[in-house]
């Protein structure tokens, strides 16, 4: 099980250092070539519209069960585990609008794991998400399923771009 921990630490950690890139060194003034940031938006645009064009909507899914909400009577657990799953629905269309930030850290001493930490982070913005249904799974979790069209997530998605464009203009 360690060697397979190592593998996918290493690989991962390729994977996210091979979307690193340096911008090259004008050679006569000795300052960075700038960026254009509409050709930077469009590259980016180009990467992510395959993915959307897959499917005419996402669908999202979470889920909460109903004990662990912070309440002491069973109908506000209930209510609150409906929320909850909602909101793990509206995280899930979020993963798949635009993607996840994954955070890994890896020790080894002596040729062995000996930790490996990962964290993953969604932010962004959902709207026009439809609630398709809220269910209750057994007796003691909600399901909730969101669909998202693909005509929103287009707009979400520009509208993120154009916002990542923004901050990186001085």
């Amino acid at each position: 099980m360690k060697p397979f921990k190592l593998t996918s630490a290493l690989l991962l950690g390729s994977l996210a250092l091979a979307g690193c890139q340096t911008l090259p060194q004008n050679a006569q003034s000795g300052q960075a070539l700038s960026v254009n940031t509409a050709s930077t938006q469009e590259a980016s645009q180009s990467m992510l519209s395959p993915m959307v064009e897959k499917r005419e909507t996402l669908i999202g899914t979470g889920y909460a069960v109903i004990p662990i909400q912070n309440h002491k009577l069973p109908a506000q657990q209930r209510l609150l585990a409906i929320r909850a799953s909602k909101l793990d629905a509206y995280r899930s269309l979020a993963e798949q609008v635009y993607g996840q930030y994954l955070d890994a850290n890896t020790t080894v001493a002596d040729m062995t794991v000996l930790s490996d930490n990962f964290r993953a982070k969604v932010e962004g913005v959902i709207y026009g998400a439809v609630l398709v249904s809220i269910t209750p799974v057994g007796e003691d979790t909600y399901e909730t399923t969101l669909s998202l069209d693909k005509n929103i997530v287009k707009e979400l998605r520009v509208l993120y771009l154009s916002q990542l464009g923004a901050k990186r203009t001085p």
